[in-house]
This record gives C-alpha cells, structure tokens and sequence, in this order.
C-alpha cells in the first residue's frame, strides 16, 4: 500500500493552514468561518518526483489539494501498458471519488515533480459535509467534469486521429499551465503525452517535430512549450490531419 511521505508531514500553524487553503483554487471561495473550520483538519504533506502517493486498490482515506507541483493520474492494463487519465497541477484537487464513496482508490497516482499536497482524511471530511451542502454541490461538480473529461478521452482516442488527439491535449494541458503561471510552457515527457493520447512516443515525436518546424512548439527536454495555441486550436477544431513531412 502506497502513503503520502509520511516522514515529511508538517501540519504548520493555524494562520498557515487558513492561509494555504485561502489560496487553493477550490477552497478559496468558501466563507471565511468555513475555510478556518477546514483548516482544522488539514495536514500538509510532501511527495518526491516519482514516488507514488496512493495506488489502485488502496483504501480511499482522503481528499488531496495540489500546492505545488504535478500528479499523474493512471492506470495501468495486463500487458503493462500505462493510460493517463489526467494531470492534476497547482489549485487542483483530486481522489474525490474515495472520498465520497469510501470505496478502494480506481487509479494509480504519482508525483510527476516534487509536490506539496494538502490531505484532508475522509473521516474528518464527510462530518463537514454533512452540514455544509454548497461545498458537496461543489464536490459533485468538480467529480461531474472528470466523468466528462474521461467520457471525451474515450471519444477522442476511439475516433480521431492522431494531430487532433494530440492538439487537444496540449490545449487542455496548456490551460492548466497558463493558470500555474508557466506561459505555455507543459513540464511533462513526450511518453507521458503518449500515455495521454493514446499513441507511442515515436508517433508524438514525429507530429511534435513537423510543429516544431512550423514554430508552433518548441520542444526541449522533459517539456512541450506552446508557441502557437491558435493553430493547434486549428487543427483540433478542424478535425484533419496535417502533412507531417
């Protein structure tokens, strides 16, 4: 069974904790009263790049918030392939499922960098809940966007070809690093982007370098920069492959 860094666990002070989830994208807009009552329950908690938070099959124990950082959310088939489902950045939160259900963990998670989380343990959550439904409608919506996020991955793989698959997701991934502050600029590898679209390394590679010709990316190691985020919207919305030659 997986656990989040266990020895690297520091609560902080209270003005901290209040701090820290003032500042997360899903708890900032919660009154005041209720971020302080939630702040009771937080602990804040490390991962190292690489290292596995929770794994498929692991008791759901907590909801976790995105500090800093990046995880990877998969699973993995028989044959030992690996299929992303997302990638949860900074203001993010995942394990939502667990934690409503208090069922076994449906995916693998991984600290793609360095990461500081925020875990609020289920236990302690669901009492909350019970007398704050603004912040389970909340809860429900955020679990909403991921069923529909995966159901449109499903779509895409099943029915598009590789360019529109590809530029999708690096729109989508682009989105989540322009909210981080990063201009563009995706820190992730050209498997992990296969992970995603469904397709090898090679075959990326091979569309990344004809936009890379064109100046729409520029690739460097361990991360994509979008230079041209209109024309991948382009080719995303138009459905048609472009000459990779």
């Amino acid at each position: 069974m997986a656990t989040i860094a266990k020895g690297r666990l520091a609560t902080g002070s209270e003005s901290e904790r209040v701090s820290l989830l003032r500042n997360h994208h899903f708890f900032c807009e919660l009154p005041p009263a209720i971020i302080e009552r939630l702040a009771a329950y937080m602990k804040r908690r490390s991962a190292a790049k690489g290292s596995i938070i929770f794994e498929k099959g692991d008791p759901g124990i907590g909801l976790i918030g995105v500090l800093a950082g990046a995880v990877k959310i998969s699973v993995g088939s028989l044959e030992g392939r690996e299929v992303v489902l997302n990638i949860i950045r900074e203001g993010e939160i995942f394990g939502e499922i667990a934690l409503l259900d208090g069922r076994p963990r449906t995916a693998d998670a991984t600290a793609m960098t360095d990461c500081e989380l925020v875990v609020i343990e289920r236990r302690e959550f669901v009492t909350f809940l019970r007398g704050e439904p603004d912040v389970m409608l909340k809860l429900m919506e955020i679990l909403c966007e991921r069923l529909r996020r995966t159901s449109d991955q499903v779509q895409d793989v099943t029915f598009l070809n590789l360019s529109v698959r590809l530029a999708k997701t690096l729109i989508a991934l682009t989105a989540n690093s322009a909210a981080a502050g990063q201009n563009g600029k995706v820190k992730i590898t050209q498997r992990e982007i296969g992970q995603i679209v469904g397709r090898a390394r090679e075959s990326i590679n091979i569309q990344l370098r004809a936009w890379s010709r064109r100046g729409w990316v520029r690739l460097e190691r361990g991360s994509v920069t979008v230079l041209a985020a209109d024309k991948l919207a382009e080719v995303a919305a138009a459905g048609s492959e472009l000459d990779t030659s």
